[in-house]
């Protein structure tokens, strides 16, 4: 029975996660660590710790006790912090007999800081949002000045919109990264169509693709609470196809990592000329709403598995898009996700026209 130790288990990624583990029929034994109480309380696993914040001093020292004591055969997490901190410190693990499954140091690093992602993607000739780094004042103007208000401004690090803002003023930019203590931390960017976007998740295995799927996303889970319109937080998502996203994922990916291993999702919104222009990699984990894919009949997750223990490459007849176009998901607080078709919700609008004719 594989034993798998995974980090930032009580959000609703780490969830989705095991219960696409769970329903793919074969046993597997769940080791839960999570920095907060509240969520590893509401966490499924057959064992659970508590941990540090991954910032803190005693994190290694008590992970190390807990592989120790448990003794997992792969770590991972769906936590871009921690990501970022288990992947600087992968040796430790590896030495304890611990598989894990990321690109390079390097790679991570570059696909968690938005502004050295752009970079790459703008040196491979591809179309982004035109983008600053914010250091100063002078640079906000410059910015402006280039892109015109409103201005699209976003801190470099971070998931789920952080700090991000259609900004439609030199005063209302600079007092939001004032706030936030952002300067040299913050991009702005020309604004982008924020009602389109799309996500291409892929798992990659020493340079070949193995699987990917794309879902565009129907609308933000509370997006009427934030200043940007954008919480990260899918309220609904459609699976498409999409040649040309499938291309431009590839080449986001290759302009990033040559070879790349493990699993990389990358986020793109349109421009106004309707291409899609990428915007961030996810990097090592999953979007949260992946258990869409299990539900659906494409277990990401467990994929991931096998290949990170085994190297057991599955046989798929259609890596890119294998699942029909049209399904929907969708969720929210408090409430089970649904799986549907958008024409079964095209049912609903059909009633009320006939009733409004």
């Amino acid at each position: 029975m594989n034993r798998i130790l995974i980090t930032g288990i009580g959000g609703s990624a780490g969830l989705g996660f095991v219960n696409s583990l769970k329903d793919s029929g074969e046993e597997c034994y769940i080791i839960g660590c999570d920095s907060d109480k509240y969520s590893l309380e509401r966490a499924k696993a057959d064992e659970k710790y508590l941990v540090p914040l991954c910032r803190d001093k005693n994190y290694l020292k008590v992970l190390k006790k807990i592989i120790r004591k448990t003794e997992p055969d792969l770590i991972y997490s769906q936590v871009d912090v921690e990501i970022e901190v288990l992947s600087e410190n992968r040796e430790i693990f590896e030495k304890m007999g611990v598989k894990t499954f990321w690109p390079s140091k390097k790679v991570v690093k570059i696909c968690q800081n938005k502004h050295l992602s752009y970079l790459a993607w703008k040196k491979a000739g591809m179309t982004v949002p035109n983008t600053i780094l914010i250091d100063n004042g002078d640079d906000l103007k410059k910015a402006i000045r280039k892109f015109g208000l409103p201005i699209w401004i976003r801190e470099i690090k971070g998931a789920f919109g952080k700090g991000s803002l259609p900004a439609n003023s030199f005063e209302e930019a600079a007092i939001w990264i004032d706030a936030h203590k952002g300067w040299g931390k913050f991009s702005a960017a020309e604004l982008l169509d924020a009602e389109r976007m799309v996500t291409w998740q892929s798992i990659w295995y020493k340079g070949n693709l193995i699987i990917a799927q794309s879902r565009k996303r129907l609308y933000w889970e509370f997006a009427n609470r934030v200043p940007s319109g954008v919480t990260g937080l899918t309220g609904a998502g459609i699976t498409v196809k999409d040649k040309l996203v499938d291309k431009l994922a590839i080449k986001a990916i290759k302009a990033i990592d040559k070879k790349p291993h493990g699993i990389f999702s990358v986020d793109f919104t349109y421009n106004k000329k309707g291409i899609p222009n990428p915007t961030e990699i996810n990097i090592g984990r999953f979007f949260t709403t992946h258990y869409f894919f299990t539900k659906a009949g494409l277990n990401m997750p467990y994929i991931y598995v096998k290949l990170a223990l085994k190297g057991e490459i599955p046989k798929i007849k259609n890596k890119i898009n294998p699942l029909k176009a049209g399904l929907v998901w969708i969720r929210g607080l408090d409430f089970e996700p649904i799986l549907t078709t958008i024409d079964h919700l095209k049912l609903y609008e059909k009633k009320l026209k006939a009733l409004t004719d």
